[in-house]
């Protein structure tokens, strides 16, 4: 392995506390895909504001959480699906209090009192259009009273409260909910490989021995029990035990067993379990390969988190943009470092792996996203490799900008404002 060249990024830094705030903020555990689980804890926080069960709901939903709750198991449901599963689930059994774990501990009588729940109450749901592509509001009514809670932005941010005609908390962010966020665009791949070099590990630690703590058992189960289309145990038994086969069947098996109603939790990026499952899982394949030292692994595990979140400062969090690619993406930078190669081969991995598959779509959470998980973390590989052998995409070359940074704008561009209209569309076709 080739020798890190140290940048000290010491605690003056004004740049330090922030990188450490992001991962706080971002890697946080969740039970279930972020989507359901959004709209469960707004139905909580709601039913906690009525006081009382329901006889009425009427659901207020952005087109992409359509989009990703449609399809994807609701954990303690007995396998529903659908926006008012996530919503009856989290009136019954919710805790506001857990927010994305808010339906962690749901009992047996409840998940039948859910299934009695919806078969007798009438639920509205709304398509809005909203400039936000995370926006939902959960209206209840019951004997006269109402209670209503909208999330916008990210999932766990509430921006209004209201009971009855009473406007009991509105948010002075509510045009900007990711105000309530450590700003993002101080993050550089400069930066963070500075960073991953310099932090004082006990700083990290804990955050990351979490995510390596959840996300390796819930891919063990995936690999070890049938979820879904078993993507990470097709890997194995049929491309072999190389330690890039085993990269991407420990990711996508975390995949398999989450979107098909596994009840364990994850450690998420950018909002997101697939996207923090991804980024761990390849790292310690490679690190078990290779008997990496933990101090290494944690430095590591900081650029492929670090290296995802920027990406998807630009992307957004829900968009026509497969979030696995830029997390695939981030977790071959963190393969690269952990191996010992420098700022120029992260960056230059970085750019390969975004050149070739930054057009996969994203049509919403379900079982296909374990096989997209695979590829990206494929293409994040390729790109890696292409470098250590001098091959590398230049340039000017279709989306790829002037540096990596300018790559990772052109991707957030194509992301945000160029694939409007694709989303448009995949969502069109899904709520057809």
């Amino acid at each position: 392995m080739q020798k890190i060249n140290f940048i000290k990024m010491d605690k003056s830094d004004c740049r330090y506390d922030l990188y450490i705030n992001i991962l706080k903020e971002e890697l946080v555990p969740a039970m279930g895909c972020t989507e359901p689980i959004c709209l469960a804890y707004a139905a909580s926080k709601a039913r906690e504001v009525l006081g009382s069960e329901p006889n009425k709901v009427d659901i207020l939903a952005s087109g992409n959480i359509i989009k990703n709750v449609k399809s994807v198991i609701v954990p303690n449901t007995n396998g529903m699906k659908g926006l008012k599963a996530s919503v009856a689930i989290g009136i019954i059994g919710g805790d506001p209090t857990k927010e994305l774990e808010v339906i962690a501990n749901v009992t047996e009588e409840q998940k039948q009192k859910t299934q009695e729940f919806l078969d007798t109450t009438p639920m509205n749901i709304t398509h809005i259009n909203s400039e936000e592509q995370l926006d939902v509001t959960i209206k209840l009514y019951k004997d006269g009273h109402s209670a209503s809670v909208r999330i916008a932005g990210f999932h766990t941010n509430i921006v209004h409260i209201q009971k009855d005609t009473n406007v009991l908390y509105k948010s002075t962010s509510i045009s900007k909910p990711s105000a309530k966020l450590t700003d993002r665009s101080i993050l550089s791949m400069e930066g963070i490989y500075d960073f991953a070099n310099s932090v004082n590990i006990d700083d990290v630690k804990e955050i990351l021995e979490r995510q390596l703590k959840y996300n390796k058992a819930i891919s063990e189960e995936g690999l070890k029990n049938d979820w879904g289309a078993n993507i990470g145990s097709l890997l194995l038994n049929n491309y072999g035990n190389d330690v890039k086969v085993k990269a991407k069947a420990w990711a996508a098996a975390g995949s398999d067993a989450r979107m098909n109603g596994c009840e364990m939790p994850v450690i998420i990026n950018s909002g997101s379990g697939n996207q923090g499952i991804t980024v761990s899982m390849p790292v310690l394949a490679y690190a078990k390969e290779y008997n990496i030292e933990e101090e290494r692994i944690y430095r590591a595990l900081v650029v492929s988190n670090l290296t995802a979140i920027h990406q998807k400062t630009l992307i957004g969090r829900l968009s026509a943009y497969c979030g696995a690619i830029s997390a695939g993406c981030a977790a071959a930078c963190g393969v690269a470092y952990l191996l010992g190669e420098d700022l120029e081969t992260i960056s230059k991995t970085l750019t390969n792996s975004l050149a070739v598959t930054s057009g996969i779509i994203c049509d919403g959470a379900k079982a296909s996203c374990a096989a997209k998980i695979a590829t990206a973390v494929e293409t994040g590989l390729m790109g890696y490799y292409m470098c250590k052998n001098k091959k590398n995409f230049c340039d000017g070359d279709g989306i790829i900008g002037n540096g990596v940074e300018k790559t990772i704008k052109n991707v957030g561009t194509l992301a945000s404002k160029g694939m409007r209209e694709t989303d448009k569309v995949i969502i069109d076709i899904m709520t057809e």
